[in-house]
């Protein structure tokens, strides 16, 4: 069932943030947008990697900040990981052709998100420090629309 609610973590390494992505990812059916909030270092792509283990993509995940979007094929969904720091403005999305994958079926792991409207079940994802070796993740399951 999908409906609006949030919950708190408190992750001390890479495991537990890996079971925090494993949770989410067992919620997810497909068309769903994770949008990762959390400053530089924060642990946005060690969540993402925890994400594809946990749908079951072999592939090393690797943050996109130079291509700007990967795709991760082979497992349970497709997983398409954004990362949107380098974009300016909105409209540069829909000339990459960005706006494609968004209802393609898989999973859309965005970070430094710059759409304004986005389709299907919306997935927020704050992490925060507490300090060098503790993050705060919260989770908010979102509405169908942003």
């Amino acid at each position: 069932m999908w409906y609006n609610h949030h919950m708190k973590f408190i992750s001390h390494s890479e495991e537990e943030t890996f079971s925090v992505a494993r949770y989410v990812a067992e919620k997810c059916i497909g068309n769903e947008v994770i949008l990762l909030n959390g400053d530089l270092g924060a642990g946005k792509t060690t969540f993402t990697k925890g994400l594809a283990k946990a749908l079951g993509i072999q592939k090393t995940v690797k943050s996109p900040t130079f291509t700007l979007m990967k795709t991760y094929q082979g497992g349970r969904l497709t997983l398409y990981h954004f990362d949107l720091y380098r974009i300016e403005k909105e409209e540069e999305l829909e000339e990459l052709g960005f706006t494609d994958y968004l209802n393609a079926g898989g999973v859309c792991v965005i970070e430094w998100n710059k759409f304004s409207e986005l389709p299907g079940k919306i997935i927020t994802i704050d992490i925060d420090y507490s300090d060098s070796d503790t993050r705060k993740i919260t989770v908010h399951f979102g509405d169908e629309k942003l």
